[in-house]
């Protein structure tokens, strides 16, 4: 008879009976629905066959009706090596922890190398923020950020790295950082004229190189000369001779600052009511074991006692040795959050069109303009918001290089 599909699984045991034509009682057996298998002559009045472990009770039932004696020879399955692992459950139990153990040491950091050629002060400083950033020997992995997310905070932190690269490599951080070297290098710069780049009218000037050719309260249009590079020599008073006045002529870059008001038209929209979300702060933390697209909770059962939350998750996948295994720790946090909606009268709609202008223009011209003035020149109301045009006064550098050449 052919093999029962699924027996190893469920257990099977292997009986010998003895007795007059021993087949009979095989028949008996599969008569009485019994799964047997296998069915072997041993001797003259002895055959062996494989019997279901969950049909051993029915089978020992048939056997008080007929003269048969019955004995188990051998016990095979997941039932039967389950009971002997029991029996032995010391040594099962060491096996446990040590692959456990295993596990544990495998996924702390080790090592923490900086490699490149660094000053030691500044692999102090390194050291110093990885430590604050919890990266040291002895860190569990699975609360450290990524080794992107490292470098990106390495180079924030330290102006002084030109260039870091971060990487795990099984239990250890490996750490190769350039510094960075500032050269002040002197760029020659040619013959040039400062010429305006906008209109405005002149409020300073600062001339380091160069002849003025503005003076202050003028007003100057795109193109003008604001500061020209062409210097002149005189000899026994100024040459009033054109070819002369070009031979004493000397050309340089010209140099300095022209501090002029100019003016900005800027258009803005304000909502009248403003939706926004912010967190609270609450926080829970919940941590899962993760194979494929299914989680298993191991740490934090309960429901966070905020509705509104924001969900933040961060995958690590558990190492063995220096092998990555398909499961990852999954730490989940949980932060409270609650949505806010507020209405704004069209004078504060009004007060923060002006302070939102503000911030785009000085975002657009630079941190050294300066907004020294604002006018609303329009204002309307519709569909919910508040429309404003504004006239913005501003004193920023307006000079432009113009290259000088020989024709000029």
């Amino acid at each position: 008879m052919k093999r029962i599909q699924g027996s190893f699984i469920q257990g099977y045991v292997r009986v010998l009976v003895k007795g007059d034509k021993p087949e009979l009682f095989f028949q008996e057996c599969v008569t009485n629905g019994l799964s047997v298998w296998d069915i072997k002559r041993e001797g003259a009045n002895s055959c062996s066959g494989n019997v279901k472990l969950a049909d051993i009770k029915r089978l020992k039932q048939l056997k008080r009706k007929k003269n048969y004696k019955i004995s188990f020879q051998q016990r095979r399955g997941y039932p039967f090596i389950f009971t002997h692992l029991v029996r032995r459950k010391e040594l099962v139990i060491s096996c446990i922890m040590s692959i456990l153990l295993i596990l544990f040491l495998s996924n702390i950091i080790w090592k923490v190398e900086i490699q490149g050629d660094l000053p030691q002060e500044l692999e102090k400083k390194i050291t110093a923020q990885l430590t604050e950033y919890g990266v040291h020997p002895g860190a569990w992995i699975f609360t450290l950020d990524t080794p992107g997310t490292i470098q990106r905070k390495l180079t924030e932190d330290i102006p002084e790295l030109l260039w870091v690269g971060v990487r795990q490599k099984g239990t250890s951080f490996q750490l190769e950082g350039v510094e960075k070297i500032v050269v002040n290098e002197e760029k020659e710069e040619g013959a040039r004229n400062l010429i305006a780049s906008k209109k405005g009218i002149i409020k300073n000037m600062y001339v380091s190189k160069g002849v003025p050719r503005v003076a202050i309260h003028d007003y100057v249009k795109p193109g003008d000369l604001l500061i020209s590079g062409s210097l002149y020599r005189m000899e026994n008073g100024e040459s009033t001779d054109k070819e002369q006045r070009n031979d004493n002529r000397v050309l340089v870059a010209a140099e300095g600052e022209v501090i002029a008001s100019t003016w900005y038209e800027v258009e803005v929209t304000v909502p009248l009511k403003q939706n926004y979300e912010l967190l609270t702060g609450n926080q829970e933390k919940k941590y899962y074991l993760g194979f494929q697209n299914v989680t298993l909770p191991i740490w934090g059962f309960g429901s966070p006692e905020f509705t509104e939350i924001h969900r933040d998750l961060k995958e690590t996948p558990i190492r063995f040795f220096k092998w990555e295994l398909p499961i990852n720790m999954v730490e989940m946090t949980l932060s409270e959050k609650r949505y806010y909606e507020t209405d704004r009268s069209k004078e504060e709609a009004v007060q923060v069109g002006i302070a939102q202008a503000r911030e785009e223009l000085q975002l657009q011209l630079g941190p050294e303009a300066k907004i020294t003035s604002e006018k609303v020149l329009h204002e309307s109301e519709e569909n919910g918001k508040v429309k404003l045009y504004l006239y913005m006064t501003v004193e920023e550098n307006i000079t432009k290089a113009q290259p000088i050449t020989q024709g000029d």
